[in-house]
């Protein structure tokens, strides 16, 4: 029962709410685009988040790590594996070595890289600890032969 010495300026008992408030990341107001958009809600009833990605793309690139990896040696390599709907995929370096993770925002010009692409590229460090890399202005100078090609357009050419 609310204390009826407290009360609200439109002379209303304040009472606690009757559910447990949580709070999760972003925040949502009323009113906000997130919030009209809606979507399926959870076991709970909250609606599902995602959080942005930690690993820097070409729009999130601090000026200095841009300047970095311009400064960087080009490197050669071949294309493991890329992943057109989720956005990255994998080089595989010449000179042998760990797999450099490639975001679709380094790729530079009209092809989707597939499999066995020959390519060059520049590295740059991830952040935060900068003890992994991941490859910058990736372009691809031979494309696999007898395999399907795609431009970013979705035009399908045999090479």
């Amino acid at each position: 029962m609310a204390d009826p010495r407290l009360t609200s300026p439109s002379q209303t008992p304040l009472r606690s709410p009757g559910s447990r408030l949580s709070l999760s990341f972003p925040f949502l107001r009323e009113g906000s685009r997130g919030w009209e958009e809606g979507g399926e809600r959870g076991e709970r009833g909250e609606r599902p988040r995602t959080l942005p990605s930690p690993l820097p793309t070409k729009r999130t690139r601090t000026y200095s790590a841009t300047v970095r990896a311009q400064s960087s040696p080009v490197f050669k390599g071949v294309c493991k594996n890329f992943c057109r709907s989720q956005g990255h995929g994998f080089l595989k370096p010449s000179h042998g070595g760990e797999d450099i993770f490639v975001h679709i925002s380094d790729i530079e010009g009209e092809y989707v890289p597939v499999e066995g692409d020959e390519v060059t590229y520049k590295v740059s460090r991830v952040p935060p600890k900068n003890l992994k890399v991941q490859a910058v202005e990736v372009k691809i100078i031979h494309l696999n032969p007898g395999t399907k090609h795609e431009t970013w357009s979705g035009q399908i050419l045999s090479s």
